[in-house]
């Protein structure tokens, strides 16, 4: 008794942390600082994938299949990894048609079809209940064993005893739990953000608690994996048979149906679909998803074959493999490891059927109970003023009706299945969705009618081959159809339909509903005409990639504003009405007509809170005229198919009328600017020019002039003279220099070449310069030979202008150069830093411009410390490591403060030797 309580209080307080942390990111999310605005918590919330199926039943079908368990998570893996582009259209489509289900995502493409919709809803509603009653069963069970053990003894569903049944009032606790989060919203395009949050965090849980009992049994319960291993395969002598293929049901055949169904149960099942495409805030956080996701499954799946090889050898109370993974702790006596892997397994129940409901109750309210309610004239809705509080207690209600028919399944049908054969029947389900989604992404000539049938039949053959023989199972009916078939019809038998058997049950179904479904799909579409609103729609789900996709109705019909704003108050209530209309509220009176934008504005909200084939009903209904279909906009096209042509051909002359008359304006502004630079060209070469011809011939007439000046004093002088020549023949050269350069007269030598001994030679060149400055020179070189093709004598000449330019700017107290050499895989990058002001974002291309000179911070007056140049320097070294097939340019300091010129060049070929 004392287990009973503790176990339902962590229960239930674990459903209260629930509470709260949805309750936290709802609140998170109307202070407009969303959580699930990450990538991270996207991906965990995908994980929902991972249900109580996962957290028992992995291991149960690895102790009775082998590897086949495999199979249920490599096809999601398949699907993220390869078919990240398909997710990315369907995020795209669901974004810019408002879309909230899959029912309403296959009901939009195929033309907004109401009746399509209500069939994927009902559909939905049947395939999903077998999955409910899993997780419904695992919560049962896994209670069960863990306050009652060892002496579990299975107790027989009674629906007069519902009340004492703990999984009637955990779907209860639930129901309310998401009528709380998942129904406080009207428009379900609203992200439920706090749910989603909650999914994350039950992520999280299950991994945690399932990883915790595959180090219990690893490294507790045995010394390691290579103990447990070489235990197994002498305890158990098929081990090596046991995990081969043909431990597989159907063998390689259903190896590859089994992989085939999980792949396409992971897009179409509704819960997967409202994570991945409805609760999607933003379309890049697939790009973490695509490996996080299967990095999840990857751990969760890592400790499956320890735990049942484990569970084989030490059996279990119960008798059923599926329970290995919570009667392993218990056998050892432990008591928090089989409480955590309660809620572990609690956790994954609970997040798919949170999930699951709130994506079911958006169906049967959009799709099957509103459509329904607005065509019974006895209820007078035209008249309510506010629909609101109708469309939240439909929804609300549909909650709990989805839970209740989920726990009226697991207890008529439960017993029949393990918990993985469930949940095979779900996705073979859910796996008919998949024809009219895909072929509807793809191909504009998938049609309606088609859908419907394809649909239709897929789900006949469904519930005949897999569904009914479940009830016959169970001892609802008599069981000798399944031998003999129906009447006597060996053909029709379920589980050799038409003599195919030898096939396991689940590739059978698939391969037969699958043959029909596509068949009819494709068959029909090619022989029926499509609706021009289906043209319309299928245009915009193929092309939905293209930029040109993002486009709103056209609508050539008439209503006031006031209508419009009647209508959608009515159905959305006042705030979200108000946000469709600017936050303006029409007067009565106001009979001006609303803008096409505001009408298919106003259809968008709508179909947030009705489904799109509900409010393109609402929508004509106040619209006076009808929308410009395909066939007048086609009748347009026709008419003017000549003139557009025409039109065409001119655009296309003045388009190369313009780019040759673009062309010769650009050739004109170049020569004017060829011209200017030559003029300013010329001012500043006479102007450097001019300046050492002054002080020379000033000193000059001074020595000339003075005929009693003192000796030190002529030195002085001569000197100056001697400096200034130097200076204007350096000065002569660079100009020459630059001029080779520009004209491409430059005549390099290049020959094989060691950078780093033209680094060291370079560094000696400037070895006297530094030692004046008082300048700390550092080399940080590799030991390895670093061989270019080069010009030895022009490119030390570059590397002593980078040095020399460097000792100018390093700083005045205690200046620092460093020059670094890395080798790149093509190429070597050589960087030489100082450790003074830096170069700032705007000076760094200007550095390269002719006799451009940068001025230091204006608080520096010091003079004498000024940098002094012609200013030609780099230009004529970007040029020259240009000519080598290089590149110099000024980047981001790395290891000092200042100043950072990085040089590139490439790599000499191998030679062998």
């Amino acid at each position: 008794m004392q287990t009973n309580l503790l176990a339902l209080v962590i229960a239930f307080t674990y459903l209260a942390l629930l509470f709260v942390i949805a309750a936290w990111g709802d609140r998170r999310a109307e202070q407009g600082r969303s959580v699930v605005n990450s990538p991270t918590i996207y991906s965990l919330s995908i994980a929902v994938y991972c249900t109580a199926w996962t957290f028992y039943g992995s291991v149960g079908r690895a102790a009775t299949t082998g590897l086949s368990f495999l199979l249920i998570y490599l096809g999601p893996t398949l699907a993220m990894l390869c078919g990240w582009l398909v997710l990315r259209k369907m995020i795209r489509i669901a974004r810019a048609q408002r879309i909230t289900s899959i029912a309403d995502f296959i009901s939009a493409r195929y033309g907004k079809s109401g009746g399509l919709g209500m069939l994927v809803a009902l559909i939905a509603v049947v395939a999903i209940m077998p999955y409910i009653a899993l997780q419904l069963k695992a919560i049962t069970v896994s209670y069960g064993i863990l306050t009652e053990y060892p002496n579990v003894t299975p107790t027989a569903l009674s629906l007069s005893d519902f009340w004492n049944d703990k999984a009637f009032w955990v779907a209860l606790v639930l129901a309310v739990f998401i009528i709380l989060f998942g129904t406080r919203h009207l428009d379900a395009s609203e992200r439920h953000e706090g749910m989603v949050t909650a999914i994350a965090f039950e992520s999280l849980v299950k991994l945690f608690a399932f990883v915790g009992v595959g180090l219990f049994v690893c490294f507790i319960l045995y010394p390691g994996p290579t103990t447990l291993l070489a235990e197994a395969s002498t305890r158990l002598p098929e081990l090596g048979q046991y995990f081969g293929l043909e431990q597989v049901p159907g063998g390689a055949l259903g190896w590859v149906g089994t992989l085939v169904l999980a792949t396409l149960a992971f897009i179409t099942l509704p819960r997967q679909f409202q994570v991945l495409v409805v609760e999607n805030v933003n379309e890049q956080h697939l790009r973490r998803a695509c490996w996080m996701f299967p990095l999840y499954l990857l751990l969760i799946n890592l400790f499956v074959i320890p735990i049942a090889l484990a569970g084989l050898m030490g059996g279990s109370a119960t008798g059923d493999s599926d329970d290995y993974v919570l009667t392993l702790p218990l056998s050892a006596g432990l008591e928090w490891l089989p409480m955590l892997v309660f809620i572990g397994g609690l956790s994954a129940a609970t997040s798919m059927m949170i999930v699951e409901t709130i994506a079911l109750s958006t169906m049967v309210s959009n799709q099957l109970v509103m459509p329904l309610l607005l065509r019974w004239r006895h209820l007078h809705l035209e008249r309510s003023r506010d629909l609101s509080g109708w469309l939240l207690g439909i929804r609300r209600i549909a909650i709990v009706l989805i839970l209740i028919l989920g726990y009226l399944y697991h207890a008529l049908i439960g017993e029949a299945y393990s918990l993985v054969t469930i949940g095979l029947v779900s996705f073979a389900a859910a796996a008919q969705f998949a024809p009219p989604l895909l072929l509807g992404l793809y191909w504009r000539g998938a049609s309606r009618n088609g859908a419907a049938a394809g649909l239709l039949a897929g789900t006949m053959v469904w519930a005949w081959t897999l569904l009914i023989p479940g009830f016959a199972l169970s001892g609802w009916m008599a069981t000798d159809f399944i031998e003999q078939g129906p009447f006597g019809w060996m053909w029709l038998r379920p589980y050799a339909l038409l003599g195919l058997e030898g096939w396991d049950i689940y590739t059978h179904s698939l391969f037969w509903s699958m043959l029909v479904n596509i068949g009819l799909l494709v068959g029909v579409s090619l022989f029926s005409r499509q609706s021009h609103m289906e043209q319309t729609q299928a245009a915009l789900f193929t092309n939905a990639l293209r930029p040109e996709a993002e486009l709103a109705a056209i609508w050539q019909g008439q209503a006031s504003r006031y209508e419009l704003y009647r209508l959608l108050n009515r159905y959305l209530g006042k705030a979200a009405t108000l946000r469709q209309f600017g936050g303006v509220t029409p007067l009565p009176d106001d009979d001006s007509p609303a803008t096409p934008a505001l009408i298919a504005r106003a259809e968008q909200g709508l179909t947030g809170a009705l489904g799109s084939a509900t409010a393109r009903i609402l929508i004509n209904s106040v619209v006076r005229g009808e929308g410009l279909d395909m066939a007048s906009i086609l009748s347009i096209l026709d008419t003017t198919s000549q003139t557009l042509e025409y039109n065409r051909r001119l655009e296309q002359k003045s388009t190369e009328l313009e780019k040759i008359g673009s062309e010769l304006r650009s050739a004109n502004d170049r020569l004017r600017e060829l011209d200017r630079l030559k003029d300013e060209f010329v001012a500043m070469v006479s102007h450097e020019l001019r300046t050492p011809l002054t002080s020379i011939r000033a000193f000059a007439e001074i020595l000339n002039d003075t005929e009693a000046m003192p000796a030190e004093q002529q030195q002085h002088f001569l000197q100056i003279i001697v400096r200034e020549s130097e200076r204007l023949s350096r000065l002569i050269e660079e100009i020459l220099d630059l001029a080779r350069l520009e004209s491409g007269r430059m005549t390099l030598h290049p020959e094989r070449c060691d950078l780093i001994e033209l680094i060291h030679q370079a560094g000696d060149a400037v070895t006297q310069l530094f030692q004046q400055r008082h300048i700390t020179l550092e080399l940080q070189l590799p030991d390895t030979l670093c061989p270019v093709m080069a010009d030895p004598d022009r490119l030390l000449q570059v590397l002593i202008n980078l040095l020399d330019n460097a000792s100018k700017f390093a700083d005045h107290d205690q200046p620092r150069v460093l020059l670094t050499l890395q080798i790149k895989p093509r190429h070597f990058r050589v960087t030489v830093e100082d450790n003074g002001v830096g170069i700032t974002e705007a000076e760094r291309e200007k550095v390269f411009e002719k006799f451009h000179q940068i001025e230091l911070d204006s608080d520096n007056t010091d003079s004498s410390h000024r940098p002094r140049g012609t200013g030609l320097g780099l230009p004529i070294s970007r040029g020259i490591v240009s000519h080598l097939g290089g590149r110099l340019w000024v980047d981001a300091p790395e290891q000092l403060q200042g100043a950072c010129l990085a040089m590139e060049l490439p790599a000499a070929a191998q030679v062998n030797s």
